[in-house]
């Protein structure tokens, strides 16, 4: 890691590492991708597909992710000495200030992501107590921020303890999806689930049926590159690869089950006017009024352990960044703990902006679910990026001792998950792209912020442009918000 010489900057980028190991790592994984996504398939699927597209959706989007999940594990091994995952491999692929929007856009999308989860508890809970509404009123954004800052809090004790809780939470939480799954196959109609398999007149050719899932996929796949983020904590480095393709294949087997059984228990225009949780709805109109409660209480262990290892892993990324000089060196503290402070904060902070945000927007819910995973993408397509550049060697990357055997391996797994991540990208639309270069122009602030600090120019060349085309998007976003091209 990079160090600016000072007796400060020393000590406040040497904290003492927490040591992780592979079922702690694995539970990171698990906990990261089971959170609310899960809880809401039901409903994201039958908008848009029935159970021949929801199948498709799910080979694509399970092959894709596995991919990426292979890529992580790859570069996990072929490139130890980077640490924070995502953010890491942009910077060493594509220069300074890529790795820079990397390491912001994985980080917005974790503040996003975190917002969904208390939207969607108080939604839930909204079904009793009505002056919570779907999870957007004033009433229930109080409550969610009194449950932001009380984890900001909890996670301020150490990152030791909060691991631990995550890996009790994960287990807890996985028992009720697998109750959900084996009650729906017991329940099944098998009339309804045939009615079901082409899709409804609404939804559109097989194709639109497909694209129109792939964004629900990359939100509850989002947290495959959990251990990678958290690598500098793991105990065995190779328990980093081990810890996301098991994690990966565990959730993966879950995610499709619960979206494939709900098509027999219901039918798919009645699963697509559920409220959030539909996982409760579909599960209540089997077994009844208990279902829904069952599902609901799950929801919240499930929600509260996605929240406390996405925010874990968000305050790492703005931390290893800062070490990096990749943003402003007040980031970079630590306690004697290994909680990064100052990173933590900010993260709880963006996230309160965006709670507070939630109140003006028409479906908050599924705008910050598709947002979230908008974030994400440019940040996996620029890592999937530099694999592809270390499988090949381009412009001096080097491959360790005996790895020319495995090069053509590596070379195609990158290459395809690159293409699976510029295909999210069309698949997300102009919409979510404009609103993502929104996000992402003004955070060149920070990376100002971090050059001016370190007294050097503040763009070269390459990066001037790229700059260019930030603002150009984002500008071209503000003017289609205005005059109502695209809407929130």
């Amino acid at each position: 890691m990079t160090q600016d010489g000072t007796a400060q900057a020393g000590a406040d980028s040497a904290p003492r590492a927490a040591k992780l190991t592979l079922p702690t790592l694995t539970m990171m994984v698990v906990g990261s991708m089971v959170g609310a996504g899960v809880f809401s398939l039901p409903r994201r699927f039958a908008q848009e597909t029935g159970v021949a597209g929801a199948l498709i959706a799910w080979c694509i989007a399970g092959a894709g992710m596995l991919m990426l999940a292979f890529v992580f594990q790859r570069l996990a091994v072929r490139a130890p000495h980077l640490d924070a995952g995502v953010y890491a491999y942009a910077k060493a692929g594509f220069g300074e200030y890529l790795g820079f929007f990397a390491a912001f856009g994985y980080w917005a999308s974790a503040c996003v992501g975190n917002v969904t989860y208390w939207v969607l508890i108080m939604s839930t809970i909204g079904a009793i107590a009505p002056a919570l509404g779907d999870g957007d009123t004033l009433i229930a954004v109080i409550l969610s921020s009194f449950g932001l800052w009380g984890f900001f809090l909890l996670i301020r004790r150490g990152v030791k303890e909060a691991a631990a809780i995550n890996r009790i939470v994960t287990i807890a939480k996985i028992v009720p999806i697998l109750v959900f799954i084996v009650l729906a196959l017991f329940y099944l109609k098998p009339h309804v689930f045939a009615d079901n398999f082409g899709g409804a007149d609404y939804a559109g050719s097989l194709f639109h049926q497909v694209r129109g899932t792939m964004l629900a996929t990359v939100f509850v796949f989002l947290g495959v590159e959990g251990a990678s983020v958290y690598s500098r904590h793991a105990q065995r480095r190779e328990d980093v690869g081990r810890a996301t393709i098991l994690g990966f294949l565990s959730v993966f087997a879950i995610f499709a089950s619960v979206t494939i059984v709900s098509y027999g228990l219901m039918p798919m225009s009645e699963i697509a006017e559920l409220r959030q949780p539909s996982m409760a709805g579909v599960l209540e109109a089997a077994v009844g009024t208990w279902g829904k409660v069952f599902v609901s209480v799950g929801l919240i262990v499930s929600v509260l352990g996605a929240y406390l290892a996405w925010t874990l892993m968000a305050a790492e990324v703005l931390f290893v960044a800062a070490k990096d000089d990749d943003m402003p060196r007040f980031l970079r503290k630590a306690t004697d703990e290994d909680v990064p402070v100052p990173a933590l904060a900010l993260t709880t902070l963006l996230s309160q902006i965006v709670l507070v945000v939630t109140m003006f927007s028409d479906d908050a819910f599924n705008f910050a679910l598709d947002l979230t995973s908008s974030l994400s993408l440019i940040p996996f397509l620029l890592a999937a990026g530099y694999a592809v550049k270390l499988a090949s060697g381009f412009r001096g990357t080097s491959s360790p001792p005996g790895a020319a055997a495995r090069k053509g391996s590596d070379l195609t797994v990158a290459a395809l998950a690159t293409l699976y991540t510029a295909f999210l990208l069309y698949a997300a639309g102009l919409k979510f792209v404009l609103v993502s270069f929104i996000i992402y122009a003004p955070a060149t602030v920070l990376f100002v912020m971090a050059r001016r600090e370190q007294g050097r120019k503040l763009f070269g060349p390459g990066e001037l442009v790229i700059f260019a085309v930030s603002i150009a998007g984002a500008v071209v976003g503000v003017i289609a918000l205005a005059v109502g091209w695209i809407s929130l």
